[in-house]
Parts: C-alpha cells; structure tokens; sequence
C-alpha cells in the first residue's frame, strides 16, 4: 500500500467528527418534532427575462427561517403560522417582499421577479456577452451562456472556447480527439461533469466535440480549486455542462445544418411537464462528415522509403469519415413534497470513425478504423428540506455500458498519395481485431444543510468503478484476454461555507482521495508474459476560498488547495490502440493558488452601458504530473504513451475585457499567459544527472493564446418579433514547441506555428425565435491550424442551418 499524504483513518477520523456535529447543532437550533410548522410555502424566483435565478436568498423577516432556491429557481420553505413577510434576495438585483398571512395547513405558492439593480449588471450566471462570472461563488469560477449559440453550428467544446484561460485542442474534423486545457493543465487534468454527474468513461461519441451547444442552458467551468459538490480529483478544473430543468409545457426544438466537407448535423428534443408533475424530455442528435479537408503533409517515397519532412504537399484526407447517433430519454416526476425531482434516463449513442493519421501527421492509415455504442441508464433524485429544514440531499447513479471495436487488418501501407505497398504481414498499426467491454459505475450523493442564513454545511461522496474485457476477433473462435482490468475510485469530501453578509464569503474544504487498481503487467521486456498486479493509493487534501466585495462593483477572489489528481482509465490501461497505458503510474499532487479582480458596472440614462474587466493569476506547484509522450515504435511506427514527470511549476494571468450596449452590441475578449515549465533540477531515472531540460517550458503545452468577439444585434428587424444576429470570433495561438526546444539543431522543426483563425455568423429569427436560419464561415482566411503536435485541422468552411422551435423554452 502506498499512502501518499497522512494515513487515511486521520482523514475519516476528521470528516467523521465534523459530519457528526452537523445534526448536533442543528438539533440545538430546531424546535421538537410536535412544535415545528405545518404551513409550507413555494414557488419560482426569475429575472426580468423570465430566466430562473438558482442560489437566490429566500427567508422570513426577522427570523432566522431561510433557505436557497435550486439549479432551477425553485424552493419551498415551512413557516409558522401567522402574518409574515416573505424576501427574495440576490446580490445585484433588487431585494422583493412579500408580505401574507398564512394559517395551519395551508400549502401557498409565492413567485418573485427580481429586476437588476442599478448598481450592479446580471449577477447569477451569464452577462449580454455571453460570459459571467458565478459571483456569489468563492471559488474561481464563470458560466458561458450556450443559448445564443442555438441558431449556430457550434458544440460545446466551441462555446467553452469564449472562456477565459480555457484552450480546446482538436486533433483534426469531425469526431476528432479533443482535450480541454484550463490554465496550463490539459487532458485529464480538467474533468467533464453533466449536471454535476462524472462523465467518466461516458464514450467518444458523447464528448464534448459532438454535443450541440444547444443541449446545454450554460456551461460552468471552475478553474483549479473545485468545490466539494463535484468531488472531482481534478487538477486543472471542472467543466460542468448545465442542462435546463425549468417545469416546461408542451415544447419541441428541431435543427439541421449542412457544411463543407460533406458535412451533416441534426438534433431534436422534446418534452412537457404535466400539472401532475409528471415529466419526460427527448433529446437525439447525429453527425456525420467525410472530413475530406486538404492538409499539408510530407508525403513518403515507396521507392526508397524516404520522407522529405521539408517538402509538403496539399493532399486530401481519404480515410477519416466519422458518424455518431446519440439519442436521451428522461421520464420522472417533479415538484412533489417527497422528491423536488426524481428522473430515470436512459442515454445510447454509437460512432464510427476512420483513423487518418497515427500521433503524428506523416503516418498514414487507409483502411484502420473504430466502432463503438454505449448504453446508460441512470438516476437522479433531488429533495429538498429533507427530515428538518434546510437539509437538501442530491442523489445519482449510472452505469454504463461501453464496447469498442479496433479493426487494423489491412495488408498494404498507405501515403497522402492514396498510393499503396504491400506488407510483409497485416496490420497498418498493430495486426488486430479487437473488442473491448468497458463496464463503468458511477453514484453521488450530497448532503446540504443550512444553519440560518449564514452557515451551509456540504458533505459529498463519489463512487466510481471500471471493468474492461478484451477480446480477440482474429481467429475463428474469440479469445479473450486472461487477465482483465479494473479500477475502483472513492472520494469523500466535506466543507463549510460562512456567509455573513452579502459582501464575503468563504469556503472551507477536505477531500479523501482513494483508488484501487488491478491489471496485467509484463514480466518479460518483449512484453509477452503477464501477471496481475493489484495496488492501493490514497490520500488527503484540503483548501479554503473566500470572496469579497470591496465595493458592489468590484470583487475579488482567493482560492487554495492542495489538490490530488488519480490516474484515468487510459492513463492506466491506454485504449488498446494508439494510447499505451502504465498500470503503475501515480497519482498527481499540487498545490493551488488563485487569485481574482473583477469590476463590472452599469451606466448611462437606462443602464445601456455595461463594462466588465477581470484580471487574474494563477500558480501550481506540482509533483508526479503525469505528461503524455510519443515513443516511436519498431517498423517506423508510433504511439502515445503517460509518465510521472517529476516536478512542474506553473504561473500564468488571465485577461478579461466585455463590453455591451443595451441588446444591440457586444464586443469582448480574453487574454492568457500560463508559464508550464520544467522543475526537476536532476533528470527523471537518475540520481545525480543534471536535467537539460531544467526551467524550460514543458513542451506540447501552448502558452500564449487569446480571443475576441463582436455580436450586433437588431431587435425587430423588418418585422416585430424578427431579430437578426451578425457574430464574428477570433482565436489567436503564439507558437510552441510540440516537443523539447533542445531537441535537433534547427529549432523550427518541432514547432506549432502562430495562428490567427476569424469566423462569421449571421442568423435571422422569425416570430420570437420560432423559425431560425443561419450562415457561417469558419477560418475565413484559411489558416493552417494546429492543436496537438503536426496534426492539421480543417481549412476555410461554410455551413446552412435551420432551426424550428415550439412551444415553451
């Protein structure tokens, strides 16, 4: 067993005394069972706009009865009888009473509308430009509004471009490998939560790259210290990818698009909530795309088994067609005494995909391809004041049933050319025909119980398990692998926020990290004997967050945390292809630090003017960071493979600027520096040897990046209730070295170039949003683009979409 922090009983000693003291305090502040109140009241707080204000203040005057809507404006609250003035409070907007009598027995329903203060612009989630700041949160955090990108092509992983500090990283088109990086960390050090459910193991055809923006009411990305609620061993941050829970009538929302490269997308939801309570959605989306973009490559020589790397040509890519099939059904009940929200959904998406290239853009592939399909049903249950006041219990649970096909049987090798040669044996990769079934088992529960209007208590559990089978299909008969491989991660987490007053707050936090793991591992150095090997790890962290208002228009931030990250799935295991996993390979360790500005602020005759500047920095100290390499293989081959790199240290400051004129115009951007730079002063499997590489910049990590956008507006075009949209975004990369500076004697061989990539969209809206039509051009000036090593993404691309919604939104 190997303890990485203090041993684990002192973590569970700790958590367990602090949890038991939340039922004792609360008891000393209720009254008995018989004397509590029988009279509840609920409702519905929105903004002006109709939008639902989550974590919005509710409370009886002069008492300390309180508690906080959920994620879709609701709550419910039980009150004495009596005369009582009921108020609804947020930070930015202005406070509303309402004042009523209310007599034993009586169930009320109280709505509020708060309308933004004077002093202050939209506080909760997101701003007119698209980003805001999650303000009442200590820790650092903003939430991307996805709703306007709806008349647009765009997926998640496009609208999570427009945050600040945050880089997504394509491996090519269509259904391409993605990674998102948050303030230097990439990969797997940035976890994907779905309405805070882990997507763990969810599969490629569910990833972030192939979800239209329009599945998501907003994106929330915590950027290094994350809260409890997630229980996430993340590194880099959380992205949390917020759905719309609002009780909906009748509604229907149907969308297509066709594009360059014969390129399709579609999507379809539906849904109603009944009177009764009784809901049920539908949401199925597809793409498809022969991605046939033209890159330029060094293409090889059959003749003499040459490549040129110094001479390029413009080839088209022949072999990187790509599809998905995704398609989720929810049915449940909402808004009952016994459950605010108990929905079981049932998730199956499947993909083909074509492999193009290996790791590097000069192999070619032109037969090897993917299949795969996943089934999840899942579970979710939320209630709200649960036994006493103020104690809300969330609960979820998934299993998902992954299984992927690798097909590698071809007997020829390929170039850009589409020319061909014959192998001595099969195989363009690896000679295989090989299933895997994944088996994945995640289930959350959280507790929060607020004590007054001052204390929140939140006490998280995560439970995650993983099961792979291999078999081989080469031969007549199926041979599975003798040894399978296992996984299975607990983290516990516990914290307690203050909140005084509506000036500061703050957050104090541990997690209990532990993580079983079991698998094969070789016992010769042909890797042709295998044994399984089991191992435990396990650890403490801790953090603590505060904010504050120095004046309402000017925040800061401050955030800490000694941080553990656990290995993933492929970091361990590889994915049986292109990615070669470590089973020994250990967990991450750093320490955080954040720190925040913002000013935002409203003026002019109307509030018309609306400014918001943020500027922060970030520092990370990390031991065992796990780095993904390339390792070149026999027979001129390549793959992936993880290694703990020692110790890195990282800094780096965010930019943020936005400006908006009432509902006409918006224009903004952000600015990143991350310094990810190399700190082990002696080299990596020796004890004295100094290390070249000291206190450079890690390598494969851009450093400099930035963006900007401009949206007009015009409200009313031609006719009321017609609105039309012109967008234009940019994202500009500074140049970095894919692998070690110090490698070769001409530097520019192992560089990504700079890139300045432009898109422009313009849409119109019919009848308030019922019939949208919409054109893009991405890269307009047709840019070499590049993300991961030398592997090109497409060229200058034009797209058409239609989109019909009914009924409510």
């Amino acid at each position: 067993m190997n303890v990485m922090n203090r041993p684990k009983q002192i973590a569970l000693y700790l958590i367990y005394i602090i949890a038991s003291l939340i039922p004792a305090v609360a008891g000393a502040t209720e009254p008995p069972m018989e004397a509590r109140p029988s009279v509840y009241i609920e409702g519905q707080v929105k903004d002006s706009d109709g939008k639902p204000m989550p974590y919005t203040t509710i409370f009886v005057e002069g008492t300390t009865r309180g508690t906080t809507t959920d994620v879709d404006g609701r709550y419910r609250l039980s009150v004495t009888e009596g005369d009582i003035t009921l108020v609804a409070q947020m930070l930015g907007y202005e406070e509303q009473r309402s004042t009523m009598g209310v007599t034993a027995g009586e169930r009320r329903v109280v709505d509020f509308e708060l309308n933004p203060s004077t002093t202050d612009i939209d506080q909760v989630v997101v701003s007119a430009s698209g980003v805001g700041r999650l303000r009442r949160s200590a820790f650092n955090a903003v939430a991307v509004d996805t709703r306007e990108l709806r008349n647009t092509t765009k997926n998640l992983s496009d609208a999570l471009s427009r945050a600040p500090g945050l880089k997504v990283r394509e491996s090519g088109g269509v259904g391409s490998d993605m990674s998102l990086m948050v303030d230097g960390f990439s990969g797997k050090h940035v976890k994907i939560f779905i309405d805070g459910v882990p997507q763990e193991g969810a599969g490629a055809a569910f990833s972030l790259n192939n979800i239209p923006a329009g599945y998501a009411d907003r994106i929330e990305v915590y950027r290094g210290v994350v809260p409890v609620g997630f229980g996430a061993d993340a590194l880099g941050g959380v992205v949390n990818i917020v759905t719309n829970k609002s009780r909906r009538s009748w509604f229907m929302d149907a969308a297509y698009s066709f594009g360059s490269f014969n390129t399709h997308r579609s999507s379809i939801n539906a849904g109603q909530t009944l009177d009764n309570g009784i809901m049920w959605e539908v949401y199925a989306f597809q793409n498809y795309s022969d991605n046939n973009y033209k890159v330029d490559a060094p293409v090889e020589d059959f003749t003499t088994g040459r490549i040129d790397r110094t001479k390029l040509e413009s080839v088209e890519r022949f072999n990187d067609t790509y599809h998905n099939e995704s398609v989720v059904a929810k049915f449940g009940v909402v808004g009952k005494s016994w459950a605010d929200r108990l929905v079981v959904s049932m998730n199956y998406s499947q993909m083909y995909k074509e492999i193009q290239t290996g790791v590097r853009q000069e192999i070619v592939y032109g037969q090897k391809h993917r299949r795969g399909h996943s089934l999840m049903p899942s579970l979710e249950y939320v209630n709200h004041n649960l036994f006493t006041e103020g104690l809300d219990l969330t609960l979820t649970a998934n299993y998902n049933r992954n299984v992927t096909t690798n097909i590698d049987t071809a007997q020829y090798k390929y170039n850009w050319r589409g020319e061909t040669k014959r192998l001595n044996s099969p195989g363009e990769q690896s000679y295989q025909h090989t299933r895997s079934d994944n088996d994945n088992w995640n289930a959350t529960a959280t507790l929060n119980y607020r004590l007054g209007r001052a204390h929140t208590f939140t006490l998280n559990h995560v439970f995650n398990a993983f099961h792979r089978e291999n078999t081989s299909l080469l031969a007549k008969e199926a041979e599975e692998d003798a040894i399978d491989k296992q996984t299975m991660k607990n983290i516990t987490g516990l914290q307690y926020r203050l909140a005084p007053t509506k000036r500061w707050n703050a957050s104090f936090f541990a997690k209990y990290y532990a993580m079983d793991v079991a698998g094969p591992i070789a016992t010769d150095a042909n890797q042709t004997a295998f044994v399984r090997t089991t191992r435990h790890e396990d650890a403490l962290g801790y953090g603590a967050a505060g904010t504050l208002f120095i004046v309402p228009q000017l925040q800061t931030k401050l955030s800490y945390e000694r941080a553990y990250r656990l290995p993933t799935i492929e970091e361990m295991f590889g994915n049986e292809d292109l990615e070669m996993g470590d089973i020994a390979i250990r967990p991450e360790r750093s320490d955080n630090l954040n720190f925040s500005l913002s000013y935002s602020d409203n003026y002019g005759a109307n509030d018309d003017h609306g400014i918001y500047l943020e500027a922060g920095v970030v520092w990370r100290n990390t031991d065992d960071y796990i780095q993904r390499n390339i390792v070149d293989l026999s027979g001129g081959k390549s793959a992936a493979s993880y290694v703990n790199y020692g110790k890195v240290l990282t800094w780096g400051a965010n930019l943020t600027a936005r400006y908006t004129f009432a509902k006409w115009f918006a224009v903004g951007g952000n600015f990143t520096y991350m310094d990810v730079r190399d700190n082990m002063p002696i080299a990596i499997g020796t004890t004295s040897m100094p290390n070249l590489g000291y206190k450079d910049r890690m390598p494969n990590i851009p450093y400099l990046f930035a963006d900007a956008f401009a949206t007009f507006t015009w409200h009313d075009c031609i006719w009321r209730g017609n609105t039309l949209t012109l967008s234009y975004d940019n994202q500009y990369l500074h140049r970095f070295y894919y692998y070690s500076s110090r490698i070769g004697s001409n530097k520019d061989d192992y560089m990504v170039p700079d890139q300045f990539s432009h898109n422009i969209t313009l849409g119109y809206s019919i009848k308030g949003g019922r019939y949208n039509f919409s054109v893009e051009c991405r890269n307009i000036t047709n840019e070499r683009l590049y993300d991961n090593f030398s592997l090109q993404k497409a060229g200058r691309a034009f797209y058409g979409r239609v989109r019909i919604a009914f009924g409510g939104r």
